[in-house]
């Protein structure tokens, strides 16, 4: 199964452009208040402080890019940030189906988060993290039904590595 909401990325790159608009609009505003018009007096940072809040949200939202396909015998997940200046935190696995040990989707308030635990030769288990925020529901949804059918796969294979042949 193959799940992506690349098709978005015009949209999101609408929404931060838009974000990096007003921040300036307002920067500007910032100063002119402060240098020529003295309208608010010591509350002028007020102009300041919305497009802070809006950047900052955007900015712990996460990465808005997923990807997520399972087709063959491995697992590729890829988790993408469309500003280059936020794209050190990219994060690409791929990893055999049989490593996939288990998973947790994690919605807090308005942000969702993807936990996924693999099985590794050095230590017991490695926990990979991925951003949900910007995914549907349905596609939130289709992910839980194919990591499900993956980790019931991996469970009743290990039940019969584990059986006793006399």
């Amino acid at each position: 199964m193959r799940l992506s909401n690349r098709n978005k990325t015009p949209f999101y790159s609408f929404i931060y452009s838009l974000a990096g608009i007003i921040l300036v609009l307002w920067l500007i505003a910032f100063i002119l208040e402060i240098n020529k018009f003295d309208v608010l007096g010591d509350k002028s940072w007020v102009l300041l402080f919305i497009p802070t809040v809006m950047l900052l949200f955007l900015y712990l939202s996460g990465r808005p890019i997923f990807e997520y396909d399972s087709d063959g015998e491995a697992l590729n997940f890829r988790n993408c940030h469309i500003l280059f200046l936020l794209s050190q935190n990219n994060a690409k696995d791929e990893f055999p189906k049989y490593k996939l040990i288990k998973y947790n989707v994690v919605n807090v308030l308005m942000f969702s988060t993807l936990y996924v635990y693999v099985s590794s030769k050095k230590s017991n288990v490695v926990i990979l993290k991925y951003d949900l925020t910007f995914m549907t529901k349905k596609e939130i949804k289709d992910l839980k039904f194919s990591l499900n059918k993956v980790v019931k796969t991996n469970g009743e294979t290990s039940k019969d590595d584990n059986t006793v042949i006399d």
